[in-house]
């Protein structure tokens, strides 16, 4: 099974399963790591709002329109801000790395 690692907001790192087919918000609250995702997965918010690891923003495929629309909405944006939602876990995805953005 493929593993990803979140960090979070204090800096502590977490390794945890990452089933193939489950969006990094499903696989936060499998682990009860602190993402909220406030509108469940419908991409009608920017609560799971994370920062994807540099040397992987480029393995993801790119955001939506509907996507980057969101995500102009997060508090922290970065340049590898995505939306936990619509990152799906594959095989290719094992040992991803996203960071919890500091403010909320």
């Amino acid at each position: 099974m493929p593993h990803m690692t979140f960090i979070e907001q204090d800096g502590t790192q977490r390794e945890v399963d990452a089933p193939v087919g489950l969006s990094v918000l499903e696989i936060a609250h499998k682990h009860d790591i602190d993402l909220e995702g406030a509108c469940e997965g419908s991409l009608a918010c920017a609560t799971c709002h994370v920062v994807v690891d540099p040397s992987w923003a480029d393995k993801l495929s790119a955001p939506t329109d509907d996507e980057e629309d969101m995500l102009d909405l997060a508090f922290g944006l970065e340049k590898t801000s995505r939306l936990g939602c619509q990152i799906v876990m594959t095989d290719a995805l094992d040992g991803l790395i996203v960071r919890l953005p500091k403010t909320a």
